[in-house]
Parts: structure tokens; C-alpha cells; sequence
């Protein structure tokens, strides 16, 4: 099945500048800005500029410029943030949610960058 891209989507509209943000980082494939409710100390959204909808997709579809490009933002926006997971970071979480099931809200892939401090398990243990 075909992923199905929605243009209209907030993400869209702020990489179109129609919606403003707190830019923290912008490389040539992707934009990390300051979410605008924050669940964490640090919380910020790293997404590509192109048309993906979740990570599966980006990982498919996405040339190999855009995914490397992705994937040392996240690092960078990590590194400027001073939640890396090195001997001077306490570390952070990264999220990305996918489909109804991953409760994605917005269809355009992001990466949630969330620490500042102990965030707890993310699901409770498996019974």
C-alpha cells in the first residue's frame, strides 16, 4: 500500500513558512525546531523538508543525501541541546510514532528530542 501524503499538515505549512517557529537547527534536508508544548525540559522536533510520512517511509523512499542529512541533524540538534549520551550528557529519548497504532498525530515524520531529565520508562513493563 502507498503512503499518502497530506500537504496540509502543520508541518508542511511550517516548512512552507506559513506557520512560524523556534528554529534551532536548519540543514539543507531538514529543520529541528522547539515543540510548542514541551514535555520535557528539552523538547524539540527534528523532521525532514521532504514529503514523508513516518520513519518506514523515509527509510524507503528517501535518497541517501536526505538520510544522512536527517541523521546527524538529530546528532547535532543532541549535541547543541547538551543531552547527548556521552561523559559530559545525562542522555535523552528520541521518539518517532508511526500510524494509528504508534499514535501519530501529525503525518509527516518527526523525531521527538526530549531530556533536561529522567523521563521514566516509556511503557510499563510486559507482563
Amino acid at each position: 500500500m502507498a503512503y499518502i501524503y497530506d500537504d496540509q499538515n502543520i508541518f508542511a505549512k511550517i516548512l512552507r513558512g506559513e506557520i512560524p517557529n523556534r528554529t534551532v537547527l536548519e540543514t539543507e534536508h531538514s529543520l529541528a525546531f522547539h515543540d510548542i508544548n514541551p514535555q520535557a525540559p528539552v523538547h524539540v522536533l527534528v523532521l525532514p523538508k521532504g514529503s514523508y510520512v513516518c520513519y518506514d517511509h523515509f527509510a524507503l523512499e528517501a535518497s541517501d543525501a536526505e538520510i544522512l542529512d536527517f541523521t546527524r541533524a538529530v546528532g547535532q540538534v543532541c549535541k547543541m541541546l547538551g543531552v547527548q549520551a556521552d561523559a559530559a550528557g545525562d542522555g535523552c529519548r528520541l521518539i518517532a510514532n508511526a500510524g494509528a497504532h504508534g499514535v501519530q498525530e501529525v503525518p509527516h515524520l518527526h523525531v521527538h528530542v526530549l531530556g533536561g531529565r529522567i523521563l521514566g520508562r516509556m511503557l510499563p513493563p510486559a507482563e
